[in-house]
């Protein structure tokens, strides 16, 4: 697992979109951390509500090559008969898109920082919103990388991703349109909704419901990611 891991995060930083990724997340939250020195508050959390919308865009280019590319270049058969396990080669994989995330994400620790030389930020609420913020990335990456398990096209996969994340984003407001006769298919989807449960965080409400909820996610699908390429090693 530690060599593919060193292998996929270098890869990251020998081609263009581990820089791109950083660029456009340092961009984005740079910008929304300008709106809150101008208008003189300490509440961080406006940087972590907005961020939502970015990374549904960009947590699908991270992820889009991780497995699409090594079917496309023919090279998944070395790694299917190496004696790396495929638990182990889904985790390297999945841990080095998650290790560039949380490099892009560690830049909020420095906006915390700054902050405190004006006033007093709440620390609780600002460990809440990155701790949130890092597992439901988690999250995106663990779905992200599916969706790119099951085509060799990066191109599909990172349609795919983002297809999925705007579904992630819009349940909430779909269940909101249902009719009162089907309350019970609203609250089900309202439940699976990844924006509701982020904006939790973002209030500074640490919901256990909400870390479970996340922490389950990656689960199913890393092991969804893992059944999918065994699947493929035996066909």
């Amino acid at each position: 697992m530690l060599s593919i891991f060193k292998r996929e995060f270098n890869s990251y930083f020998t081609n263009p979109m581990g820089y791109v990724f950083l660029a456009v997340f340092y961009f984005f939250s740079g910008m929304y951390f300008s709106m809150i020195l101008k208008y003189n508050t300490t509440d961080i959390t406006v940087v972590f509500s907005y961020l939502f919308q970015v990374l549904m865009f960009i947590i699908p280019l991270l992820c889009m090559r991780l497995m699409s590319d090594e079917k496309r270049q023919k090279t998944d058969q070395l790694l299917l008969t190496s004696p790396v396990s495929i638990t182990g080669l889904v985790m390297g994989k999945f841990l080095a898109a998650l290790a560039i995330y949380a490099i892009g994400l560690a830049v909020t620790v420095v906006y915390a920082i700054i902050l405190s030389f004006f006033a007093t930020p709440e620390w609780a609420v600002i460990v809440g919103n990155i701790f949130g913020s890092l597992i439901m990335g988690a999250a995106m990456i663990a779905i992200c990388l599916l969706i790119s398990a099951c085509t060799e096209s990066q191109i599909i996969a990172a349609i795919g991703g983002l297809a999925a994340m705007l579904m992630l984003w819009l349940l909430e407001n779909v269940a909101s349109l249902l009719p009162d006769s089907l309350s019970w298919l609203g609250n089900a989807l309202s439940q699976l909704s990844f924006s509701s449960r982020y904006d939790n965080f973002c209030q500074g409400i640490l919901n256990i419901g909400d870390v479970l909820f996340y922490i389950s996610a990656i689960v199913v699908f890393l092991f969804f990611n893992v059944r999918v390429i065994e699947k493929r090693r035996w066909s």
